[in-house]
């Protein structure tokens, strides 16, 4: 008896994928066309992208909210943020050092608000906000990770590590915008964090 086609191009194209395998393939095809066009893509587009059957996506996830919920779960991981916070040489000077954390939350954060405002949009039905423990937890590490680059300036910091850190990540998620005036930069940003606002000729 002939197999059903979408078994044979699951097989010819994922060979030997786990089930929690094919979960991961299916959120990273899904995050970016989730991003581009809202609640609204449909299985089917999600499936033709990563080369499966539309029942494919249906055996590791319930329903469609399920998998978006599962998209968000993924943007709101910390995980790569913090491997690219652990390998930043802590032989740099603490300008450097921070200006390549800057860079690399800010990407984080513009990963997750692409992927949370597409939902906000699009016609289909919102599957809602995560909140709670998934968040805490993320803002947790990622101090923690950015903490761990300022400990070798411990003896000269004013307040201990952990406090400095959640200054910094409050100072670069929270820039108001300006009419007129270009977003800080990450070094500009972390030289006003490190020196204040005076600039160096003043008294």
């Amino acid at each position: 008896m002939t197999a059903p086609k979408e078994n044979q191009t699951t097989r010819r194209r994922a060979p030997g994928m786990s089930p929690e395998q094919r979960r991961e393939m299916i959120i990273r095809t899904a995050i970016p066309l989730i991003t581009e066009y809202g609640s609204a893509v449909t299985t089917a587009k999600i499936a033709r992208a990563a080369g499966i059957g539309e029942g494919t996506i249906f055996r590791v996830f319930a329903d469609k909210d399920q998998l978006l919920q599962a998209c968000i779960a993924e943007a709101l991981s910390p995980e790569h943020a913090i491997r690219e916070l652990d390998a930043i040489d802590v032989s740099q000077p603490l300008p450097d050092r921070l200006a390549e954390a800057a860079e690399a939350l800010q990407a984080h954060m513009d990963r997750l608000g692409a992927i949370i405002g597409s939902l906000g949009h699009g016609g289909g039905k919102h599957p809602g906000t995560v909140r709670g423990a998934g968040r805490d937890d993320s803002t947790t590490r990622i101090r923690a990770a950015l903490a761990e680059l300022l400990e070798p300036e411990e003896a000269t910091l004013r307040r201990p590590p952990e406090q400095i850190a959640a200054l910094f990540i409050g100072l670069l998620f929270t820039q108001p915008r300006t009419d007129g005036e270009p977003d800080l930069t990450p070094r500009e940003l972390v030289d006003v964090f490190l020196h204040g606002a005076l600039s160096g000729s003043a008294e």
